[in-house]
């Protein structure tokens, strides 16, 4: 496997990450850049999305890219972040010009996360502008920051025995003399199901076990059982992909589909009613892409996705009474 430096996705030239983080509130928005514009493609598997201009990517729409997205705590109120995306994106002359001006595309997706910290604290036009300032092509933060700060994983047992999810991001690359193609995510995960690695088959973050028995409750047990605490639309994983290939709007769009393999090698069980699991791709054009390469592009957006959700986890912090995994099997 080939890795970049920095393993996060703005391994791919002209991508920008920002966050907002509220940790008193347990809450925040991060949003992925590309001010020149690129092609986007998304797809939304969860039963209970909550999205904004995903129909601009579907093909067949005239608008042919994209210059933001926008992944936000707070649920449905989490969208208000993007007029604060917007507004930074117009004051730098960012956007497809119609005849009166620059109209920037920011599309965007929520998570919810109101059942940790406080309900009443959402993140809203400032807090999305306060992102757009705090961007930076470098390395950027993982782990509880962002859209992650207030993710929660393996609600089978209800919140009172789930784990702190978070942010995370991988990147892969292949040699340069293969032209140098880049595929790198960033995911935000926040699931109803168990994180699993699938090099070794062992669960990383499941509900947690009665105190004094230690580790984790096997989710599908939970399930068959019947002994699940009520739930409902209280989950969702979302994903950017982020590559440096020249893609058209259809083949970004099955790109987004590929990447979903990746959430479902990682999370069990994945796109359920309550989840709103959503990947929005972001393809720069720099890079031609042969057919063969393609196929290789898809393996490794996949691939790339499935690191970042174990890095999500593994990174994240307890935060608002919820532990984290490793704090959890450690204490």
């Amino acid at each position: 496997m080939s890795r970049s430096l920095r393993d996060a996705i703005t391994d791919v030239a002209g991508i920008r990450v920002g966050h907002w983080t509220d940790r008193r509130a347990a809450t925040g928005c991060t949003v992925v850049f590309c001010e020149k514009g690129a092609v986007g493609g998304v797809d939304v598997r969860g039963g209970a999305p909550g999205t904004r201009e995903t129909d601009l990517l579907r093909p067949g729409t005239l608008v042919q890219g994209m210059h933001a997205v926008l992944l936000t705590g707070g649920s449905a109120w989490g969208l208000d972040a993007a007029g604060g995306v917007m507004r930074y994106l117009e004051e730098r002359g960012a956007g497809w010009n119609y005849g009166a001006g620059p109209v920037p595309v920011v599309v965007g997706a929520v998570l919810y996360d109101l059942r940790l910290g406080r309900s009443d604290v959402r993140p809203d036009a400032e807090a999305g502008y306060r992102a757009c300032r705090a961007a930076r092509a470098g390395a950027v933060a993982q782990g509880s920051v962002g859209a992650g700060t207030g993710a929660t994983v393996a609600k089978a047992l209800g919140m009172e025995r789930c784990l702190k999810g978070g942010l995370g991001m991988a990147s892969e690359a292949m040699p340069s003399n293969e032209g140098g193609l880049v595929v790198a995510t960033l995911v935000a995960v926040n699931c109803f199901g168990e994180v699993v690695d699938p090099a070794s088959g062992q669960v990383i973050a499941g509900p947690r076990a009665l105190p004094g028995k230690g580790g984790f409750v096997a989710t599908i047990d939970v399930l068959r059982g019947g002994e699940q605490a009520p739930w409902g639309a209280e989950s969702t994983t979302l994903a950017v992909v982020a590559t440096n290939a020249r893609l058209t709007k259809e083949y970004a769009c099955r790109l987004a589909s590929i990447a979903h393999d990746g959430l479902a090698r990682t999370i069990r069980p994945l796109h359920t009613l309550g989840d709103g699991d959503i990947v929005f791709t972001m393809a720069t054009g720099q890079v031609a892409v042969e057919p063969m390469r393609y196929v290789a592009l898809e393996a490794l957006a996949a691939r790339a996705v499935e690191r970042a959700v174990l890095k999500a986890v593994r990174e994240a912090r307890g935060l608002a009474g919820v532990p984290s995994a490793a704090e959890w099997v450690a204490g």
